[in-house]
């Protein structure tokens, strides 16, 4: 199914001209192997786009399109009708429940999460808001407590939430690998809710195995073949964005929050390690890096990485699937996990945990 809503040109043409159906919008919808510019370079011809490949001519004369719309919301009407008569039965892999609404309303989100990330706010709180009758069967609540996972419904559907409340630890890593593992065993699709500034760092915890236990939940995050959603609710800096099922780990779907910010790190922390390079290098040198150069050198980065983490400038980018209303993440969740129910899921295979 086409719906044209702009201009299809040249080999563009040929898409609305392939499909089973297609609808056109008036005064608007343009299709054409070649456009008024092409056509009177190539023949002297002159005509507009309209009289070239408008709604009338190809509903009326060359039978290119099906549907003659009006408007924008016409044409998806029209879509919509169209999709009505395919005659197919979905057919999901998953139980379906009546659906509940939440027993707190969505707009108190606003208060709970702010525009501050570095005022720590606690995940459950945006899940009750979001999950069916604020019902969440939590997993290994008193273990790796700095990430959160549980099972629960989203408009019927069951899924597998895991959120964050604070850097991850081994235990964390561990315990987000177990229930992945579950999910996919189950065939529970999996809403990932990240708010996360990494791995925990250090020698205490690279000697106890952070490296391999990081590991683990990236790898189970990366061969989990059941749907995956991901909501970006707060901070997702470095590998803490790989473990949560970032953009690079194929989510089905991928949304922002207006207050998210996306980076490999924060702005003050990569100028604060890009000082200290320089203030090592003038170390080495024999002299010293004064407070006003310091200031002079951080300033452009932090700068530089709150602009490029904004959220507009990834959605920009395509590196997400647009930035939506906290309010409106309920629905979101229920329109995206049942379009992705339409596909079959695989069967995953995990590779190797290091143990």
């Amino acid at each position: 199914i086409a719906v044209v809503m702009g201009s299809c040109t040249a080999g563009g043409a040929y898409v609305p001209a392939m499909a089973d159906e297609s609808i056109i919008v008036s005064k608007q919808g343009t299709i054409f192997l070649g456009g008024p510019p092409l056509v009177k370079a190539a023949t002297g011809e002159e005509v507009s786009a309209e009289d070239l490949g408008g709604a009338d001519l190809h509903c009326r004369k060359s039978g290119v399109t099906d549907h003659y719309a009006l408007d924008d919301n016409h044409a998806l009407h029209l879509a919509r009708k169209t999709v009505r008569s395919l005659n197919l039965q979905k057919k999901v892999d998953v139980t379906i429940e009546p659906s509940e609404e939440p027993l707190f309303p969505a707009d108190e989100i606003y208060g709970i999460v702010g525009d501050q990330l570095k005022r720590n706010f606690d995940v459950k709180e945006v899940i009750a808001r979001l999950v069916d009758g604020s019902k969440f069967h939590e997993f290994k609540a008193l273990y790796g407590d700095t990430l959160v996972t549980g099972f629960a419904r989203i408009f019927g559907y069951p899924v597998g939430i895991i959120g964050n409340n604070g850097v991850l630890f081994s235990e964390s890593a561990k315990k987000g690998t177990h229930f992945i593992q579950l999910c996919c065993q189950r065939n529970i699709p999996l809403v990932f809710l990240q708010n996360i500034t990494g791995f925990m760092v250090g020698r205490e915890y690279e000697a106890g195995g952070i490296a391999k236990d990081g590991a683990k939940m990236v790898t189970a995050v990366a061969c989990a073949n059941v749907p995956k959603i991901t909501v970006i609710i707060g901070g997702s800096y470095g590998a803490g964005n790989y473990g949560m099922c970032g953009r690079a780990y194929s989510p089905r779907f991928l949304y922002m929050w207006p207050n998210a910010r996306i980076s490999v790190m924060g702005g003050e922390q990569a100028a604060t390690v890009l000082a200290t390079i320089a203030k090592d290098q003038k170390a080495r040198e024999g002299k010293q890096l004064s407070e006003a150069d310091e200031a002079a050198l951080k300033e452009p980065i932090i700068r530089r990485f709150e602009e490029e983490g904004n959220p507009y400038y990834s959605s920009a980018r395509l590196w997400d699937d647009g930035i939506i209303d906290p309010a409106d993440t309920r629905l979101v969740l229920g329109l995206s996990l049942s379009a992705a129910l339409n596909a079959p899921t695989k069967k995953t295979e995990f590779g190797v945990f290091r143990m």
